[in-house]
Order: structure tokens, then C-alpha cells, then sequence
């Protein structure tokens, strides 16, 4: 017996010390909504569970080797020992009533996490390689920074222009894929005002790594004020637009603006030239064609470029956004 309750002390003080421990390390940013609370208590009590199953198999088996270990001297055999019945139902009933207690407590966890406010604010989320777009159908907003208020849940319905990517804020725990040709749903209630990023979490490209936006926490009192100026931006110069534009939708990254060879064909010099294109003709590159390439980029493939690699931005652009886009390529010579 007093074997068992040396062990049994050593396993308390090593689950203490692991836990301790590896909450040192900083595993976690801040917390900085009501759904981080949620996830982090979830993960800590998986923390205690591993501080103790670690503590058991390592305790008991350094304690075995010092105590139980061969002496000098000693050629015996050591006891011969047979199944016992009593042990083995504990071990096995003890790891199925843990896994049911984890599945409740994680079910509870989920219900929390997706408990719905009708007064949420809604914002629809469009991602695509490699831009975030959030459009604030309330106020008719279309922005490409997240602002949101602290203390109300949002509402994020989201859906992809093109393949699969990931909505993450890693100081808002969760996170919700985003499909093409689907509507999927993601709430979470800020409660902490701060600036934070929008990353992206499922491998979407070759510029997957630099495909995240600014969010910003704000009072109610200064979402309002930024809404207000949202809506009361005045025309920008259509050149500074395409401009600003084309940086915002990080459309350089496939094409280039000096001639340089990349994903897609060179926008420099493009304007009244003639392309050649992949079905044998040809075609001048007139602001009609400028703009047929954005909202409809299968509609006239290059020659030497593979179909369907340019998502239409027929959805993500306004009419006014798009002849900004044309103007600007315009000049690119």
C-alpha cells in the first residue's frame, strides 16, 4: 500500500508541475471574445488531462525502476504475476466514462459557441486568392478592413470566389471554413476593442501566407462614426482607385506590371495591343476587352495560359470599381 500512495502523491505533485508548466508557455494569444472563454476553459481541462496521464505513465515508471530495480546480488526471478480482473474493467470503464464526460463537456462548449443573438450584427464575408471583402448589407458598406463593435455579436456569412479558404482570428479562437458555392456561418462577440488580423487558414494558393486583412474591435460609438464615414467617402480619382484596387485584391501577384513573367499575362503595355489568343485568333485589348477580363476572364483566353485559373470578380467588383480598374490599366505602358 504505501507503494501506491507514494505513487499516487508523485503523480499529484508531477500533473501540478506539467500543468504549471506548460502554462508558461504562452500557448494562447489574449482572449478577445466571449467565444475564446468557451474554447480556452475546454482546452484547458484537456491540459489537466494530459498533465496527468503523463504524470501517471512517467511517475509510476521512474518510481518502478528505482524501487523494483535488481539488486546487487539478487539472480531470482522476480514474481510471477497472472491478469487481474478487478484492474482491467478500471482501466478500461475509467477511459470511457472520460470520453463521455469530454464529448458533454465539448457538446456544451459547441452550444455555447454558437449560441445565437437576433440582434447580431450581419456581415458577408467574400474571400478569394488572396483578398478578404466584408460588405455590411445594413448599411451598404463593402469594405475590405473587418470593423466591428465590441460587446455585440456578428454574423458572419461567408462563401469563396474560388477554392477553399479559412476565416481565423486567432484571438477569437474560432474559425469556419469558407466554400465555393456555399453559404457557411461563423458568431463571435468581440469583447475586447483592439486591432487584431484576419487570417487564412486552409492552404489556398501560392500567396496563402500573406492572405489576411486588419480587424478592428471598436465602441459602438466609434463603429458609428466609421460607418458614417464610410458612407459619406466622397468619388476618389478613378486612376487612384484602379490603383488602390488592384493593391487591396492583390491582383500583381499574378500579374505583373514591368513585363516580368508570372501566373498570369503582363499587364504592361496591354492596352491597344494585340493579344494573341490560346483558340489561334487575335484580339486588340480595348477597354472592352479590359473589362471582359475581370468580370469574365474565360472569356478570351491567352495564348499560353490555362483556363479557369482567374476567378470572375463580376461579384466582388461594382460596376464604377471596375472601369476604375480599366483606367488604371490603361496606363500601365
Amino acid at each position: 500500500m504505501k507503494h501506491l500512495i507514494t505513487v499516487a502523491i508523485l503523480v499529484v505533485l508531477g500533473t501540478l508541475g506539467v500543468h504549471a508548466g506548460l502554462g508558461t508557455l504562452g500557448l494562447l494569444p489574449e482572449q478577445a471574445s466571449l467565444q475564446a472563454i468557451a474554447v480556452d476553459k475546454l482546452l484547458d481541462v484537456h491540459l489537466w488531462l494530459i498533465s496527468f496521464l503523463f504524470s501517471l505513465i512517467v511517475m509510476t515508471l521512474a518510481y518502478s525502476l528505482a524501487v523494483f530495480r535488481r539488486r546487487k546480488g539478487e539472480t531470482g526471478e522476480g514474481a510471477h504475476m497472472e491478469g487481474n480482473t478487478t484492474l482491467e474493467i478500471f482501466w478500461t470503464m475509467i477511459p470511457l466514462l472520460a470520453v463521455v464526460f469530454l464529448a458533454f463537456i465539448g457538446a456544451a462548449s459547441l452550444g455555447e459557441i454558437r449560441r445565437i443573438d437576433p440582434s447580431a450584427l450581419q456581415v458577408n464575408v467574400l474571400a478569394g486568392q488572396w483578398y478578404w471583402q466584408y460588405q455590411y448589407p445594413e448599411y451598404g458598406i463593402v469594405s475590405t478592413e473587418l470593423y466591428l463593435p465590441v460587446d455585440r455579436q456578428v454574423n458572419l456569412q461567408m462563401t469563396s470566389n474560388d477554392v477553399i479558404h479559412s476565416f481565423w482570428v486567432p484571438e477569437f479562437r474560432v474559425k469556419q471554413d469558407l466554400v465555393p458555392g456555399q453559404t457557411t456561418e461563423l458568431r463571435v462577440t468581440p469583447n475586447m476593442v483592439g486591432e487584431f488580423r484576419v487570417l487564412c487558414a486552409e492552404l489556398c494558393g501560392t500567396s496563402h501566407a500573406y492572405m489576411e486583412s486588419a480587424v478592428f474591435v471598436v465602441t459602438e460609438e466609434d463603429f458609428a462614426a466609421w460607418v458614417e464615414s464610410q458612407q459619406s467617402t466622397a468619388e476618389v480619382d478613378p486612376l487612384l482607385l484602379g490603383q488602390q484596387l488592384v493593391q487591396r485584391y492583390g491582383c500583381t501577384a499574378c500579374h505583373s506590371i514591368d513585363g516580368s513573367q508570372r501566373t498570369g499575362p503582363t499587364w504592361a503595355g496591354v492596352f491597344e495591343s494585340v493579344i494573341p489568343l490560346a483558340d489561334g485568333t487575335t484580339i486588340i485589348a480595348d477597354r472592352e476587352y479590359l473589362i471582359q477580363s475581370i468580370i469574365n476572364p474565360n472569356l478570351h483566353i491567352v495564348e499560353g495560359y490555362n483556363p479557369n485559373v482567374m476567378p470572375s470578380f463580376a461579384s466582388v467588383l461594382d460596376q464604377t470599381q471596375v472601369e476604375a480598374i480599366a483606367s488604371y490599366l490603361e496606363t500601365l505602358k
